[in-house]
């Protein structure tokens, strides 16, 4: 899952110094582009797919609160 997300966050990085080295690019651009393309969506699917993770260890403190 991890390696997945490094690979796109890697790609994102290449298209944002692209569009910020660019004739026509800038900056601003760049950084929107690896805002909108990366970091947002890269983040929303991380927090979805540790979903059931942090289930587990939620029920796995409250069984060791209750068995104490």
């Amino acid at each position: 899952m991890y390696l997945i997300a490094i690979g796109w966050i890697y790609v994102v990085l290449l298209m944002s110094i692209a569009e910020a080295t660019s004739s026509t690019g800038s900056v601003l651009g760049a950084l929107i582009t690896f805002v909108l393309y990366g970091a947002l969506p890269l983040s929303l699917v991380l927090y979805i797919l540790r979903t059931p993770a942090r289930k587990r260890a939620i029920k796995a403190r409250e069984k060791a609160e209750d068995s104490q």
